[in-house]
């Protein structure tokens, strides 16, 4: 067999597969197309996954976020405002079609999620070609990481995560076009000042540009702010001279001019961020050290990489701790050092599993890095194997996320019989173990049946009942799915629930009880103890089962409560209210 070069685009000897011949006549330019159109292939599928009997239903966190977009404001109770502004723009430009050709705003909602999508696959092309100085490389990178289960969930799912990610990574592209620029345009040894105008604003304009992605990436998930933190540990220890210069302080700056309508916010709503994010980064306790949280956050880590990608990125992470090139301690840097700060934050908190997600944003391209090494070296076979499993069990994974039901009746049977919805024992959704996606589905039926509620009500007493949902994920999804998407209503604080945005809204029928003294509300959740003196009078309308092919998938219990009276004080009935 002839030499050629292999997926990631180095060189391989003959024998150590089948398709570097093919490979090699890859031009750069046929790479960019390539890695252009499975963007595009990407995008289109999605947009026709949303438009056309999408299974999925908005999230309980989609639909908290669409509430927010309603109320446009500078910050809000967990997060910063970029992704209630997409989504409003979004409704704003595409809600009315959304709604004629599919019967909801969902479609609407995650628009901005599949063009943030697309804008991190660009990103990391670019990202890749400049640190590894190869488009076969730039192209493994782009058709790789569509072969990831989160990359693809974010195609889908409008979190914060999308806007955050694809934030991140145009900022790495920023700073490292930065000091790519200002070391090429340099004398050796001399400083900023002895570069030109043109050449100083050349190198300064990519600054300018990760500044703007770090200020959006800050309103976007606050842990933008470790961006800065990681190129300045890089700089340090490897190019301290920059530190002198103006263009990595225009940066900071840009992440600190993120912060100050969040600053702004808080300052006018007793801080309630701040103690939002502090409860989650000490734990809910606030006291005591999880010895065993770092091994649960790795076990967690490697289940968000499927294993393959998690081993292959602590490889790499391993070998490239001290490379002389600067390129590859680039990623290192931004990559590693910022996963560092969640393994140790797991000491005191369980967190979640993708919040060292923009870890490997420059993670991913040095995996395909040591990829490359591995497999023009000895160990190409086994390497090729790894890969080739991650790369399966990436897409088989992707394809059951998207398509639910073909894993439905395998679940079923593993998940074993469901117990009666209002029986003491068991559980009536067993199928909810074993299937991530199940919070996503029902909604529309639950509104539906809402509405018929809602309609009864309303014959009966002449008024126009309220809603509201008894913990704060679930009034969103009302709003969204319910007919005329009404104003919400959460109990939550009063139930033990943690804070929320619905409690700093006012008036609310918490703090504001006299405005809703008297009203009838339709509300979804757990009911009131039997001796509360919430309601006047407090009726079960009746418990929602929503089924797929005779499976129970999600179970709801909707009451009415006729005559509200406002809740006892202390605000709680139980428990004490968290942030």
């Amino acid at each position: 067999m002839v030499p050629g070069l292999n997926a990631v685009g180095v060189r391989v000897p003959a024998g150590a597969g089948g398709s570097g011949p093919v490979v090699a006549r890859l031009s750069d330019r046929t790479c960019r197309r390539l890695a252009g159109g499975l963007i595009v292939l990407s995008v289109l599928f999605h947009l026709g996954y949303l438009a056309i009997n999408c299974p999925l239903d908005l999230s309980p966190d989609e639909a908290h976020y669409w509430q927010w977009s309603r109320h446009l404001a500078w910050s809000y109770y967990s997060k910063g405002p970029l992704v209630a502004w997409l989504i409003r723009a979004s409704c704003e430009l595409f809600g009315p079609l959304s709604e004629q050709l599919t019967g909801s705003l969902m479609p609407a909602v995650r628009l901005p999620a599949v063009a943030c999508h697309a804008l991190l696959l660009c990103g990391w092309y670019v990202l890749a070609f400049n640190t590894l100085r190869s488009h076969r490389a730039a192209l493994a990178t782009v058709a790789l990481a569509l072969t990831l289960p989160p990359v693809v969930a974010g195609a889908v799912l409008m979190t914060i995560d999308p806007p955050f990610l694809a934030c991140w990574c145009w900022a790495l592209v920023g700073v490292w076009k930065a000091l790519q620029t200002e070391e090429s345009n340099r004398p050796a040894g001399a400083l900023s000042e002895g570069m030109g105008p043109a050449r100083r604003f050349f190198a300064l304009r990519w600054w300018l540009l990760a500044a703007v992605c770090s200020t959006l990436g800050v309103l976007a998930k606050y842990p933008m702010v470790l961006l800065p933190c990681a190129v300045f540990g890089y700089l340090l220890f490897t190019r301290r001279a920059e530190l002198k210069r103006p263009g990595f302080w225009v940066f900071v700056a840009g992440s600190a001019a993120g912060l100050v309508p969040v600053f702004a916010w808080n300052a006018a709503n007793e801080w309630v961020t701040f103690r939002h994010v502090g409860t989650q980064a000490t734990g809910s306790s606030g006291s005591g050290v999880r010895w065993f949280g770092p091994f649960t956050f790795l076990i967690g880590q490697a289940g968000f990489l499927i294993g393959v990608w998690f081993a292959v990125w602590a490889l790499a992470a391993w070998k490239y701790r001290r490379t002389a090139d600067p390129a590859l301690g680039f990623l290192w840097w931004t990559s590693v050092s910022v996963w560092g700060v969640f393994a140790v934050a797991s000491l005191k908190a369980s967190g979640q599993v993708n919040w060292p997600a923009a870890a490997y944003v420059s993670g991913f391209v040095l995996c395909v890095a040591w990829t490359r090494e591995q497999l023009a070296g000895a160990y190409h076979k086994p390497v090729s194997r790894l890969v080739s499993t991650g790369v399966a069990v990436g897409l088989a994974l992707s394809t059951l996320v998207h398509f639910p039901g073909l894993m439905r009746g395998a679940l079923a049977s593993v998940a074993g019989p469901a117990a009666d919805p209002t029986a003491l024992t068991g559980t009536a959704t067993p199928i909810r173990k074993f299937d991530p996606t199940a919070r996503l589905r029902g909604w529309r039926t639950l509104g539906a049946e809402v509405d018929a509620i809602r309609d009864r009500v309303r014959d009966e007493t002449g008024q126009e009942p309220l809603v509201a949902g008894t913990v704060w994920n679930i009034p969103g999804a009302l709003g969204v799915y319910c007919k005329g998407h009404p104003e919400t209503y959460s109990f939550g604080r009063a139930m033990a629930d943690r804070h929320s945005q619905y409690d700093v809204w006012r008036p609310n029928p918490i703090a504001d009880a006299q405005e809703f003294k008297g009203r009838t509300f339709v509300f979804v959740g757990d009911g009131l103890p039997a001796d509360t003196t919430v309601f006047e009078r407090l009726e079960l309308a009746k418990i929602v089962t929503y089924r797929e092919e005779g499976v129970p998938v999600s179970v709801w219990w909707v009451w009415v409560g006729h005559g509200f009276r406002g809740f006892p004080e202390p605000q709680t009935l139980s428990g004490r209210p968290r942030y």
